[in-house]
């Protein structure tokens, strides 16, 4: 199966390591390599995919300014890529406001992103000076990407909670430990998570939280469930997380897994999920279906 409308993909990485180093590429062959937007246009074939959101990709400290005007030269190519979500050292507190103004001087950044995921301290999003970086947001009409593992999802609703005047998305469902078979403490993080009224989710990422080589459709499935179930579909959109995507499945192969996911649901729901959820938190014009 695949979508019978253009996507929106809300989640899709560009990078040269020869411009731009990713030191957590190391060790990773598959990945370490240029991947341009006609890269992606290989991998997705004839799937439409209308519009694209630009992820930071973690180079190298000090370097996301830089980073940002490489995806603004790819942008000026490639106009499908329509917004930018950028690196900022929140931790910084409120020393971290020069940065924020300097990246929403690009009209098409529409948040930011602090990748949490590989901190020791599953706290470290509760730390005073971070706190204070994330309430700078809706100074500069941002929002913020939340990145993390499973394990540090319980701090994220605090974090959520705490900061009522900010928009959270929650990137690739909050990275469930599928290849270890775990469902909770996840799960009651997610619907506690999706009670709350400032954050959406995105279904991107899943596959590579299983087995990259002996994963099975029906071991992801109940966790797309989960976050459809308590997100609903007006805070659930597409993301392919291309090409990370690529060490456990092909692009095309994650969007029909998602795909059949949704084929209970009805039209307007599917249209929801695939295009309209993005293109409203990323503030992007409407496309021609």
């Amino acid at each position: 199966m695949m979508p019978e409308m253009p996507i929106v993909d809300s989640h899709v990485h560009f990078w040269d390591p020869a411009r731009l180093p990713l030191p957590w590429l190391e060790g990773l062959p598959e990945l370490n390599r240029r991947f341009l937007p006609e890269d992606f246009a290989a991998a997705a074939g004839d799937l439409e995919v209308a519009a694209m959101v630009f992820l930071e990709c973690d180079v190298a400290p000090g370097r996301h300014r830089e980073e940002l005007a490489f995806v603004a030269g790819l942008a000026a190519e490639e106009p499908r890529i329509a917004a930018f979500v950028p690196h900022a050292p929140l931790e910084r507190g409120a020393a971290v406001e020069e940065d924020l103004a300097a990246l929403a001087a690009d009209p098409r950044v529409r948040g930011v992103r602090r990748l949490l995921q590989q901190e020791r301290d599953p706290a470290f999003c509760l730390r005073p000076p971070f706190l204070e970086g994330v309430r700078l947001l809706p100074r500069f009409d941002l929002h913020f990407e939340i990145t993390v593992y499973h394990h540090q999802m319980e701090s994220v609703v605090r974090l959520v909670e705490a900061c009522p005047e900010v928009r959270f998305v929650l990137d690739h469902g909050g990275k469930p430990g599928i290849g270890a078979g775990l469902f909770e403490p996840w799960a009651t993080h997610v619907r506690r998570l999706a009670a709350l009224p400032n954050i959406v989710c995105k279904l991107s990422g899943l596959v590579t939280e299983a087995d990259h080589h002996r994963w099975r459709e029906e071991e992801i499935r109940p966790y797309i469930d989960h976050l459809l179930t308590c997100f609903g579909a007006d805070r659930v959109m597409f993301g392919g997380d291309w090409p990370v995507v690529t060490l456990a499945a092909s692009y095309r192969r994650w969007v029909e897994i998602v795909d059949r996911a949704l084929a209970g649901a009805d039209a307007g729901d599917r249209r929801r999920i695939w295009q309209d959820n993005a293109r409203r938190v990323y503030r992007l014009a409407e496309g021609r279906d």
